[in-house]
């Protein structure tokens, strides 16, 4: 059992990695979604007046950013309003909608779009927001995915995240890809190409870098990349398997799972490379460690029970508790930005899905009816969980809620998508 265990945590991904994968390189990831808020919102958004003029259409791409979400109803208007227009509010409201969405571009002298919109609340005839935006041509999404978050923010009462990115591993032909994305999978960027596997990927919470493990070394092998000058550094590359990053949330230091020593522990090394320091010191495996969302803990896979399961400790080591107990194997612990909630990998009944554990009140619950889930993401407001799954024997990401009720596909026409890890908020 120990032997079989070993296996598994010491080259955690590598199976995961080395399957048949093959994807055209600007495939673009496809999004279908399913199910929906506990309410929607029914909101009306009118085309942007002299949106033509962006290389981007701005509200297709916030209807598409609110619609995906589960939490709004999409009323087609069929109209083209500027924000400076004067609109009945009364009207819409006798069309179903309690919100209203009108803006505009306009291109200035220096090439850039300034993008202006106004969001209503028709029911009590009040403006909700209003914002204006200067933006070069290249990042037209990143501003229409803004105003989606600032609408997703007064209406929902949390911070939208679609104006983040996500990261995932690709495997084309013979190579492995670590691409970056929008949330919604479009504005691909490849920061890694390797004939070797890449897997485990992680953002810094400034979102500038990934931490990830190369196998181009012939054997596992931490790195830490920044992906605006492309320079990267080696973090921990020492004798065994070196696996499993995660920062720190000041960003200074990584949590990894080395077997320098023999089995598998967990230390902590500085971001640069130096300090390295064990925290575990067990005769059984301890890996895949994850900071807690205020950095005092640290959660980390286990089998010092006999199998599998989920533990906390102090992140300067120390004592652990044991904390997953539903099930005899669970892995891959991911805490939420607010601390609440640990999202975890859990085999049951022949099945691997995605779970989530209310860390106030102890309850469980089953997240995915995919059977072959991996790799946990939370969003960065808490509110989805991004994961790899697969069908048709075809690896594929999801986002699920975290109540269950709406849930997302990403696919790619050709190939299979593993190991996402969706990236913090951006300044």
């Amino acid at each position: 059992m120990k032997n079989k265990l070993h296996q598994l945590f010491a080259a955690v991904g590598l199976v995961l990695a080395t399957v048949a994968f093959s994807a055209p390189a600007n495939a673009q990831l496809r999004i279908e979604t399913s199910g929906v808020g506990a309410s929607q919102i029914p909101i009306a958004i009118a085309g942007f007046s002299n949106e033509d003029l962006a290389p981007q259409q701005v509200t297709a791409i916030i209807k598409a950013d609110l619609a995906r979400s589960g939490f709004f109803k999409i009323i087609d208007t069929g109209d083209v309003i500027s924000e400076a227009s004067q609109v009945n509010l009364g009207d819409w409201k006798a069309r179903g909608a309690d919100a209203l969405v009108v803006g505009s571009v306009q291109r200035l002298a220096d090439g850039r779009f300034d993008v202006r919109y106004r969001l209503m609340d028709t029911v009590k005839s009040a403006q909700l927001s209003a914002l204006a935006m200067a933006a070069a041509p290249q990042y037209t999404r990143v501003t229409a995915h803004k105003i989606a978050d600032d609408i997703y923010e007064k209406l929902i009462g949390a911070r939208g995240a679609f104006a983040t990115r996500i990261a995932y591993i690709i495997k084309a032909g013979k190579e492995y890809r670590l691409e970056v994305a929008d949330s919604d999978g479009e504005g691909t960027q490849v920061a890694l190409r390797s004939n070797e596997p890449i897997i485990s990927p992680a953002w810094s919470p400034d979102g500038t870098k990934v931490a990830y493990v190369s196998f181009e070394a012939k054997k596992p092998v931490v790195y830490v990349q920044n992906l605006i000058t492309k320079q990267r550094i080696v973090v921990a590359n020492y004798k065994g398997s070196n696996s499993a990053p995660s920062w720190s949330p000041d960003g200074s230091k990584l949590a990894i799972a080395l077997a320098r020593d023999g089995l598998t522990q967990v230390y902590v090394v500085n971001s640069d490379g130096g300090g390295l320091r064990r925290l575990t010191q067990t005769n059984g495996i301890d890996t895949e460690p994850q900071f807690s969302a205020d950095g005092q803990n640290i959660y980390f896979t286990s089998d010092r029970s006999g199998g599998p399961q989920i533990y906390k400790m102090s992140a300067s080591g120390g004592d652990a508790q044991r904390v997953t107990f539903g099930g005899t194997y669970n892995i891959s612990p991911r805490i939420s930005p607010d601390g609440k909630t640990l999202a975890y990998i859990s085999q049951r009944g022949g099945r691997f899905q995605l779970y989530a554990l209310d860390l106030t009140n102890g309850q469980e619950q089953r997240l995915s009816d995919t059977v072959k889930d991996e790799s946990p993401s939370f969003s960065p407001n808490g509110k989805y969980i991004m994961y790899a799954t697969e069908s048709g024997r075809r690896g594929s990401l999801a986002v699920v809620s975290v109540d269950g009720r709406v849930k997302q596909r990403l696919t790619m026409q050709a190939g299979d998508i593993r190991e996402p890890t969706w990236g913090p908020f951006m300044k």
